[in-house]
C-alpha cells in the first residue's frame, strides 16, 4: 500500500471516494469549493493506493485557514466500498492517518490536528451513524488521537426573538486587550469549558488567557470592536462576551462570567447581548454556538435565550 499526499492531477481520482456518509457532511462539491478557497489543499489531502495497480482505496481530508502553512483539523476519512469489513477499514484508515501525522510532525507541527465530526443531534440513536463513527474513531485512536470530546451545537434564528435587556447589567466596549487578558484569566477558575481548562493546565492561566485574546482578535473574522464587558450598574465587572464570526456564520465566540458572579443568571444576559451585537452588525439568518456536552449551565442558558440544539460535534484529539 502507498500512502501519500495528493497532487493537483489526482483530483478526478480522489473525488469518487467522497461519498455521502452518516459520519459527516463533506461532499465532492464542498471539496472543490474549499480547494478553490485554499481551505483544502492537495498537500493536506492524503490518499492510500494499492501498490500494484494504484487504485485509490482511502482518503483523508484536512482543513486549514487559507493563510496557514499547516492544517488545523481533519474533516473526513473515506474508504472505498471494496474494503468491506470494519476491521479492514479501520486498519487502512489508521495507517493512512499515521503516515500523514508523521509527515506533519516532520514539517514542524507539534500536535496532530484534531478530527472533527459534525453529526445530527440524535446521532447516538442512529445505528448507521454510530457504526460509521465507530471505525473512524478507532482508526484515529490508533493514529494518536485517543481523547474524545462531544460538543452541542446551537443555532439562533430571528424567529426566536430576543429578550429585552433587564437593566441588571450594562455593556460597553473596551479597546484595551490587557483588560480582556485579565478577564479571561479570572474566568478560567472553575471553568466547565474542557479545552480552556486543559490548555490552562498545560501552559498556565496567564499564557492561556493571552492565547485566547490573540486567537479571537487575530484568527476569527469578527470585528474587535464588537467585544463587550458586562458590568453591574455600580460599575463592577461581572463578565464579558465576544461576538464573532467564522468563515460561514456569525458565532458566539466566547462568553465568560467571573467566578464570584456565577449562579445569578448573568450568562443569559451576556449571551443575549452577544446576539444583539451580531444582529446589529451582521443582520444574520442564523447565529451559531457550541458548548461542551458536560457544560449543563451553558447549555441551559442557550435554550433560555432561544437557541436550539440542532447538531453535535465530536472532537478527537491527541490530549
Amino acid at each position: 500500500m502507498i500512502f501519500r499526499p495528493t497532487v493537483e492531477s489526482d483530483l478526478d481520482r480522489l473525488l469518487p471516494l467522497i461519498v455521502t456518509d452518516p459520519a459527516g457532511s463533506l461532499t465532492a462539491q464542498t471539496y472543490r469549493d474549499r480547494l478553490s478557497s485554499g481551505e483544502y489543499r492537495p498537500g493536506w489531502t492524503w490518499i492510500a493506493e494499492d501498490a500494484a495497480d494504484r487504485t485509490p482505496l482511502a482518503l483523508a481530508v484536512w482543513w486549514g485557514d487559507a493563510d496557514e502553512a499547516q492544517p488545523g483539523a481533519l474533516d473526513g476519512v473515506f474508504v472505498h466500498e471494496s474494503v468491506r469489513s470494519d476491521a479492514e477499514r479501520t486498519a487502512l484508515a489508521a495507517e493512512l492517518l499515521t503516515a500523514a501525522h508523521t509527515a506533519y510532525a516532520g514539517a514542524g507541527l507539534e500536535t496532530a490536528p484534531e478530527y472533527h465530526f459534525f453529526l445530527p443531534g440524535d446521532w447516538h440513536d442512529r445505528p448507521d451513524t454510530v457504526a460509521a463513527v465507530a471505525w473512524r474513531r478507532e482508526a484515529a485512536r490508533r493514529a494518536g488521537l485517543p481523547v474524545s470530546l462531544e460538543r452541542l451545537r446551537y443555532e439562533w434564528t430571528p424567529q426566536a426573538g430576543l429578550p429585552e435587556p433587564s437593566g441588571r447589567l450594562l455593556f460597553g466596549a473596551e479597546p484595551d486587550d490587557e483588560v480582556f487578558v485579565d478577564l479571561f484569566r479570572r474566568a478560567l477558575v472553575g471553568t466547565l469549558d474542557t479545552d480552556s481548562r486543559k490548555e490552562a493546565e498545560r501552559v498556565g492561566a496567564e499564557a492561556q488567557a493571552r492565547d485566547d485574546v490573540a486567537f479571537y482578535r487575530d484568527n476569527m473574522l469578527g470585528d474587535r470592536s464588537w467585544w463587550r464587558i458586562a458590568r453591574t450598574p455600580d460599575g463592577e465587572r461581572v463578565g464579558f462576551g465576544l461576538p464573532s464570526r467564522n468563515h460561514a456564520f456569525p458565532v458566539v465566540g466566547y462568553l465568560g462570567v467571573l467566578p464570584e458572579h456565577r449562579g445569578r443568571g448573568y450568562a443569559d444576559e451576556i449571551l443575549a447581548d452577544i446576539t444583539r451585537v451580531l444582529v446589529s452588525a451582521t443582520d444574520p439568518e442564523r447565529v451559531r454556538a457550541d458548548t461542551d456536552l458536560t457544560n449543563a449551565p451553558m447549555a441551559a442558558a442557550f435554550e433560555r435565550v432561544g437557541y436550539l440544539n440542532n447538531a453535535r460535534r465530536l472532537v478527537l484529539s491527541a490530549h
